[in-house]
């Protein structure tokens, strides 16, 4: 018998899980030996999958065994190719799960990205049901989240959870890895209905520059053509120097976040709730994306149990000029929406200029006018976005011009 090769978890508080065993053998044919929680409903589903995947993968001279914890195939399947590509990294073979048709909406450009639900990539009960939370964003996240002996696992599981997982609506992102790592993990999910990759600890445009020539060389080679929308990450003092450089640096940057954690560590100092250790890097953010023409976002909120806290930490956020704010508990997100929804002096502000802006189409000016002052395009564009951020937040109705009696 050959050495054996593990992917998974198990133990008692794993759930939707498994963890296989691979090790090849002499004699012919492939053994799988299963122990499940639910092996009197599905156990002979699930030995019927392991066996397809192994075929497809061209092995025949194996011994697997699964210890499953109620995992969905799509885990099980990426868990045994996972195992089998350690035994045998020669083999590139890739089993894939049936694409779903909820996976294949598509996201756009300035879509609202108030919230961004992290999920950790190699634990797939977190990514179950996080659609239903109703966030901006999930991120799969293929990073810090996840420990290096599971990072191939995850990639795996992460482009299998791409093909048949219902977000409902929220913009599918992955947050890849650092150097040959990242760029690997591009390969795997690029092709695979992502919407938006973040790059995390950003110092230069160079970096940025070349991961969209890798996209764009995958792109080309699966023939997608859907953009690819990136998200910089500066987590440096030699980031945030760079903020402008780096958010000018390709046209499929949509946002510019920062992760505070890394950038204090860096500048020497310890991350305080007051944040003034910060003020200058997140200000700096903010005007880079504005002058770039793209969305600021701000970094995540630790304390999960102090929802004041994560409150004003939102309308500070809001004040300097941020547009949206990463979490990584679902109870964080409705905090979140609430404080970056506009005011009711915003949205009468806006309405009138919403108004003001018709009256003067109708009429064929060139110029829009609200009493003796002179409205701007840009000034137009923010109105559009507060109206539709109202409408999206619930607090206005979509008929809302109706309504009003325009």
């Amino acid at each position: 018998m050959s050495d054996t090769f593990l992917s998974g978890n198990t133990g008692p508080t794993i759930q939707s899980d498994c963890k296989v065993k691979y090790s090849s053998k002499d004699s012919e044919g492939n053994d799988i030996i299963l122990n499940s929680k639910v092996a009197a409903l599905y156990g002979d589903s699930i030995v019927k999958l392991a066996a397809e995947v192994l075929t497809a993968m061209g092995i025949d001279h194996c011994r697997l065994e699964i210890e499953d914890a109620g995992a969905l195939p799509f885990v099980i399947s990426a868990r045994i190719e996972a195992a089998v590509k350690m035994a045998h990294p020669e083999n590139k073979t890739e089993v894939l799960p049936e694409m779903k048709n909820f996976c294949t909406y598509k996201s756009w450009r300035n879509k609202f990205r108030r919230s961004r639900l992290y999920l950790p990539g190699n634990q797939p009960k977190l990514m179950l049901n996080a659609g239903l939370h109703k966030p901006d964003g999930v991120i799969l996240d293929l990073e810090d989240a996840v420990a290096p002996i599971e990072k191939f696992s995850a990639r795996l599981i992460v482009r299998n959870a791409l093909r048949t997982l219902d977000f409902f609506g929220a913009e599918r992102m992955v947050r890849i890895n650092q150097g040959d790592l990242g760029m690997e993990d591009l390969d795997a999910v690029v092709p695979h209905n992502v919407h938006l990759i973040l790059i995390p600890k950003v110092e230069s445009p160079d970096q940025v520059k070349a991961i969209d020539t890798r996209i764009n060389a995958i792109k080309r080679e699966c023939q997608r053509e859907e953009p690819v929308f990136l998200m910089p990450i500066l987590e440096s003092a030699m980031g945030v120097l760079n903020a402008l450089q780096i958010a000018q640096s390709s046209p499929n940057i949509v946002s510019l976040a920062i992760g505070l954690e890394d950038y204090t560590a860096d500048i020497g100092t310890s991350r305080t709730l007051e944040g003034t250790e910060s003020f200058l890097a997140r200000s700096m953010l903010v005007n880079a994306a504005r002058a770039a023409g793209i969305q600021a976002i701000d970094t995540v909120f630790s304390d999960v149990g102090d929802m004041e806290g994560l409150q004003e930490s939102v309308l500070e956020a809001k004040g300097l000029g941020f547009d949206g704010k990463g979490c990584i508990h679902p109870r964080q997100i409705s905090v979140i929406h609430q404080g970056f929804a506009p005011s009711q002096a915003e949205i009468t502000k806006a309405q009138k200029i919403v108004f003001a802006f018709d009256e003067a189409e109708k009429k064929g000016l060139g110029v829009v006018s609200l009493g003796s002052k002179m409205i701007d395009p840009p000034v137009v564009k923010r109105a559009i976005r507060t109206i539709n951020l109202a409408v999206d937040s619930g607090i206005l109705a979509s008929n809302w011009k109706s309504a009003s009696g325009q």
